[in-house]
């Protein structure tokens, strides 16, 4: 059987000690899951390694739903966000439209 790995906290990937100690998944929010859309999307674009393969992998069709998704979530949150949230999904989905055009251009 695969053993899981460990992250620095010493618990399974992805998971982070809570205030009793215990393992646990992190809590849901908007930014977390604004954050993992960003991960999904750079992941596509080829910035980041695949965790088990360390390969890198382009797909900018995956990539383009990915950013075409905080950009819809960005249009129907309007008005409902706070500033942080709203800064958040704004700078996120800029940052990754520009990616999205240079590796097209590749």
């Amino acid at each position: 059987m695969m053993s899981e790995q460990q992250n620095e906290c010493g618990c399974p990937e992805g998971q982070a000690r809570n205030k009793r100690g215990d393992c646990v998944m992190p809590e849901v929010s908007f930014i977390s899951f604004i954050l993992s859309l960003n991960t999904t999307a750079l992941f596509h674009l080829g910035e980041i390694p695949h965790p088990e393969t360390g390969q890198k992998l382009l797909d900018l069709e995956l990539a383009r739903h990915t950013i075409d998704t905080l950009a819809m979530l960005e249009e129907k949150t309007k008005g409902n966000l706070d500033k942080e949230e709203q800064e958040l999904i704004s700078r996120v989905a800029y940052e990754l439209k520009l990616r999205f055009v240079r590796k097209r251009k590749i």
